[in-house]
């Protein structure tokens, strides 16, 4: 399930003005997030309430931006700037489309945060800024109560009184 945009903040390091954290969420795959500064430039998204992440999507592509792609991510998680932990490390060699970052805890269950931190380390041929077309955060399907009948299982009375055609 794709945690929508308006369900969390986002923030970055230093960006060029015009290619901010706007357009890693504006689902055009042409505009992108320019960083603008030292590494490592860091892209913060921060959620309203404790949520569960399963894997997290970045869009580059190496042909277009070529020094300007990530060559290593850092995945950071945490309730917020001051208890951040690292949860993967991933090294990308000339990726060209969706890059697919599983986040698990050390038992391998999907991770419950209320804070992202995506840490580009390096990028390819030592650049020094970092272009990201787009960021999608996932968090797991949740499997629904069936009754017998394949219709949802309610929790409140009011709701199971009217569950079944009598």
């Amino acid at each position: 399930v794709y945690i929508a945009a308006h369900r969390k903040g986002m923030s970055s390091t230093l960006s060029v003005p015009g290619f901010g954290v706007d357009q890693l969420r504006d689902d055009c795959m042409e505009s992108y997030w320019q960083s603008d500064g030292q590494l490592p430039h860091l892209v913060n998204i921060q959620f309203r309430r404790k949520t569960t992440v399963n894997d997290i999507c970045i869009f580059t592509d190496y042909k277009l931006d070529e020094s300007y792609t990530p060559s290593r991510i850092s995945i950071r998680a945490g309730t917020n700037f001051n208890d951040l932990q690292e949860v993967e490390v991933m090294d990308l060699n000339e990726p060209s489309g969706w890059v697919l970052i599983p986040v698990k805890d050390i038992h391998e269950r999907p991770i419950r945060t209320f804070m992202i931190q995506i840490a580009v380390i390096s990028n390819h041929q030592n650049g020094r800024d970092t272009h990201m077309r787009q960021i999608k955060i996932h968090s797991p399907t949740e499997q629904q109560g069936t009754g017998a009948d394949g219709l949802r299982n309610f929790t409140t009375i009011t709701f199971q009184q009217y569950s079944y055609i009598r």
